[in-house]
């Protein structure tokens, strides 16, 4: 049985403090050198080396077996339970309702002084690659949230990867997902063959500006060391979540809430941020008697080593442990959340008062559930419409508006050892 227990903020150590910040981060250094060596294999080789890992799965598979049929999506469509069909797609209505609104207008033709304009364009990414986790799991809603702000976007050509499972079979919710998203190929590819086939191009699969998707420590691997190949989104690691709850929290909901994040695997994170040592205790003690009947008990008992029920003396006390903490997921449980609401500095995804578990941000809420992890919400921000979009700026300038500059580039310049550079600004000028 886990011995849950309160803990009070102002009483922590260093020590436990610093680990509940640091909680259980994706450590990626011990499979660099295997994923390494299999990028260089696949640069080399390209779809061959795909093969060779694959034939796991199917003993006699083909070049042809690595990426999904039309027909293969057909039967998907027709294997489907129709409610999941009409939930898939209602999750995708909402998704792309949400990131169509994320579209940024171009800045154009700004006049900085006059005689120069100045502005800046939005062009999306010619192709992105989409990595959806799979395997003997599958996930359609990842299918949805990486594909769909791409395609809100106005990526021109949007790929995807997931694994397979048995006989290079894959689950039809995925498939269905993906093709609903708006995924024009779906590649039969996990791991760093995924990520490698997409960032290097293959003879099947083509290469990539951009990959964005979860995955698991080699995927992360692989992602990180083809960055410069091309863009990735932010590393992902392990799900966490962060309630903050005052006494006017239901203690059974924030209970319900806990347990949803930590079933996840056995290096989740939880915590609790409250400023009722009442309600901290409640919600201990509906956890600790229902944890014996719950499924995936193991991993949820193993995940309460990264969590904690925690008191604060008053809610600004809670919300600068949040700030720290910088969680992937934040709940907001307060009697006026949307007071609380401008006091959030790092946080992935905000889910504010009794009627909103994370778990409607994984789905179907519209919002995004790729979202930074580990305390990266200080620097990055969820999976977006801007992740798919570049931003070239430009500039005209009149003679007077070159004229107006010219002492001052051509000053900065030679202060800078670039006469060059200072010689044509002044060229423009030598026959006025």
């Amino acid at each position: 049985m886990a011995d849950l227990k309160l803990e009070y903020l102002d009483e922590l150590t260093p020590e436990r403090q610093a680990r509940l910040l640091n909680r259980s981060k994706l450590d990626v250094t011990e499979v660099l050198a295997d994923v390494r060596a299999i990028l260089a294999d696949l640069r080399r080789d390209g779809d061959a080396e795909s093969l060779r890992w694959h034939r796991q799965y199917k003993a006699d598979i083909t070049v042809g077996d690595l990426e999904v049929t039309a027909g293969e999506i057909e039967a998907a469509y027709r294997a489907l339970d129709p409610r999941v069909l009409d939930a898939l797609k209602t999750a995708a209505a909402n998704i792309a309702k949400f990131h169509q609104a994320q579209i940024e207008r171009e800045m154009y033709a700004l006049e900085v002084v006059p005689g120069i304009l100045a502005g800046r364009l939005v062009r999306p990414l010619e192709r992105v690659g989409c990595y959806i986790p799979g395997g003997l799991a599958s996930y359609p809603s990842s299918a949805l949230m990486n594909i769909i702000p791409a395609k809100a976007a106005g990526v021109k050509e949007i790929i995807a990867c997931t694994p397979p499972g048995p006989e290079m079979a894959l689950n039809p919710a995925t498939v269905v997902a993906a093709h609903l998203a708006g995924a024009q190929r779906l590649f039969k590819l996990g791991g760093p063959w995924a990520i490698g086939s997409m960032a290097y191009g293959t003879a099947l699969v083509p290469k990539v500006d951009k990959i964005v998707g979860p995955g698991n420590k080699y995927v992360t691997a692989a992602k990180l060391l083809v960055f410069g190949e091309v863009n990735i989104d932010s590393p992902a690691g392990p799900s966490e979540a962060l309630i903050i709850a005052d006494d006017a929290a239901e203690a059974r909901l924030v209970a319900a809430d806990f347990l949803s994040q930590v079933e996840h695997d056995a290096d989740a994170a939880a915590v609790l941020v409250t400023t009722s040592a009442e309600l901290g205790q409640r919600v201990i003690e509906l956890i600790t008697g229902e944890l014996p009947s719950l499924p995936r008990r193991e991993i949820i008992t193993a995940a309460f080593g990264n969590s904690a029920f925690l008191v604060a003396k008053n809610l600004d006390e809670a919300l600068d442990f949040a700030n720290q903490y910088a969680a992937e997921h934040l709940q907001i449980m307060t009697c006026d959340p949307f007071a609380v609401l401008p006091k959030i500095q790092h946080a992935g995804s905000i889910f504010l008062g009794p009627h909103a578990p994370v778990p409607v941000g994984d789905y179907a809420s519209g919002t995004n559930h790729v979202l930074p992890t580990g305390g990266c919400a200080r620097m990055f921000s969820g999976l977006s419409v801007d992740d798919f979009i570049k931003k070239p700026t430009f500039q005209h300038l009149s003679r007077e508006g070159l004229a107006n500059l010219k002492e001052t580039v051509i000053l900065l310049a030679e202060a800078e050892g670039l006469p060059l550079h200072a010689r044509a600004v002044a060229e423009r000028f030598r026959y006025a």
